[in-house]
């Protein structure tokens, strides 16, 4: 039997991208360009990172966002970063860079030379939906100084 060619689930990436849209608007609030929310995050075993959410782009129609998180680990692993478009007139919300790395493809033949999975893009809106849904259940918001 052939090996059939992978055919990119374009409904399930609108999908996440939506889902996406609205877990970062809920996240990011009243935030303008140049701004920064941080949101310490909490388990059963207390707390193991901060969520950190920096809106660098605004336009009426898009606002680009980096989502990072940094915690115990730094020192030792690269901190997660990823950067964000938010299309407003559409409401969805797409990863266009991760890890340093940029512009992603909606299907890649496998393997290749980076060893992206065929889905590789919509894997990586899939990540972010997770960590995003991670932040809004597990994340607090840190007081400013004055108050806590």
């Amino acid at each position: 039997m052939g090996k059939t060619a992978y055919v990119t689930d374009l409904k399930g990436l609108q999908g996440e991208c939506s889902a996406n849209y609205l877990r970062l608007t809920r996240l990011l609030g009243e935030l303008t360009a140049g701004e920064t929310r941080e949101l310490e995050l909490y388990g059963e075993q207390g707390g193991f990172g901060i969520l950190r959410l920096t809106v660098l782009e605004q336009a009426p129609y898009t606002t680009m966002v980096q989502v990072s998180q940094g915690g115990l680990m730094d020192e030792v692993v690269e901190p997660l970063q990823v950067r964000v478009h938010l299309y407003h007139d559409v409401r969805m919300a797409e990863v266009t860079d991760f890890q340093r790395q940029r512009h992603f493809s909606g299907r890649y033949r496998y393997p290749n030379v980076r060893m992206f999975q065929p889905d590789e893009k919509l894997q990586i809106n899939r990540f972010l939906g997770e960590w995003l849904a991670h932040g809004l259940a597990h994340g607090h918001a840190s007081l400013p100084e004055s108050l806590g």
